[in-house]
């Protein structure tokens, strides 16, 4: 092998990298038989451990790190108000990075905090992120990672989500209260977990209301907005058009309020419309919208709770803590319940 480091130990020997990580600086939390096949396979591969980063490790910067998607939706503008508030009661900085839904974007910036800028991350994936490398990578110089909202289901680090499936068959379960039979998800990526749980929760929901259910309930969106704008489109003016929908994250709802009044499609008298959304202005729209309402404030406070302790608690696991709070379902005009 050419380049031994943490990551190609872990990969040879099938296992995480942050229990390799711990085997090396042997760690109460590994078993003694873990440690010797780990110690043995570094000593047969020559692995020598970066001391330039150890010593970076060992200095503070005061500064953990935010990584998000956007700002443009509202629930990240809450979410960082959370965060600011226990870096604040910590004494830390927080800065803020924007990936702009790109994997690239995120690998880049993740890529830059092994120098040791950042004493800890808090995150929220981009939608096309499906190759973690960049991430486990961080854990060679032990910086904690912290998910929210949008995590990495496979990963073993904190995560600090909604009941999103659980909240979608209640969304569903509304346009199907209010007179639906044919209703569409309206998705932003196929990679998210996120988005995986909602279409789930919206299938269930179809299924148990003994309504049909296929793919082609599900419509694939993009970070492209004049894609998104002629899928919309596409979908409104078909014969036998949705009569309620379901966007799955909040810039999804703009355009089927500007294309349905363009097509002078009634809301909500032919087109009933629920939006995961935390923005201010939902209940002012005309109409104004029904939403599903993720407490980001409280999240975030949690998850920065969850990443103070890893980094300032000897002994303190991250990768055991899950935490998962309740969305409200606000319903309103968009659905035809009077606000």
């Amino acid at each position: 092998m050419s380049h031994i480091n943490i990551r190609s130990l872990a990969k040879e020997l099938q296992l995480s990298i942050g229990t390799v990580s711990k085997a090396l600086k042997d760690s109460h939390e590994i078993s003694a038989a873990t440690k010797l096949r780990v110690l043995e396979l570094a000593q047969k591969l020559q692995y020598n451990p970066n001391p330039y980063a150890s010593s970076l490790r060992r200095k503070k910067s005061n500064t953990i790190a935010v990584v998000l998607p956007e700002v443009a939706d509202s629930f990240f503008s809450v979410a960082i108000k959370g965060i600011e508030e226990v870096a604040q009661e910590n004494g830390f900085h927080v800065l803020i990075y924007l990936t702009f839904e790109r994997y690239l974007k995120e690998k880049k910036i993740l890529e830059a905090f092994r120098n040791g800028r950042v004493d800890g991350i808090l995150m929220s994936v981009s939608s096309e992120t499906m190759d973690t490398a960049h991430i486990e990578a961080l854990w060679e110089n032990n910086i904690p990672v912290v998910f929210f909202d949008r995590v990495i289901s496979e990963l073993p680090s904190a995560k600090i989500t909604t009941n999103d499936e659980d909240i979608s068959f209640e969304a569903t379960s509304h346009l199907v209260a209010r007179g639906c039979q044919e209703i569409v998800y309206l998705s932003i990526s196929k990679h998210l977990a996120i988005n995986n749980r909602r279409i789930a929760g919206f299938q269930k929901a179809l299924q148990a209301h003994e309504l049909p259910c296929s793919a082609g309930q599900v419509i694939d969106c993009s970070n492209d907005e004049t894609d998104n704008d002629r899928l919309i489109r596409q979908l409104l003016l078909q014969a036998g058009r949705p009569d309620g929908i379901i966007a799955g994250v909040e810039k999804l709802v703009m355009p089927v309020y500007a294309i349905s009044k363009e097509l002078h499609i009634d809301i909500p008298a032919h087109l009933k419309i629920v939006g995961f959304s935390n923005s201010p202005l939902a209940p002012i729209l005309n109409p104004s919208l029904t939403t599903v309402t993720q407490p980001a404030y409280e999240m975030c406070k949690r998850a920065a709770a969850v990443l103070f302790r890893a980094m300032l608690k000897k002994g303190f696991v991250p990768e055991h803590e899950t935490v998962i709070l309740s969305s409200t379902l606000l319903p309103r005009d968009s659905t035809g319940c009077l606000s």
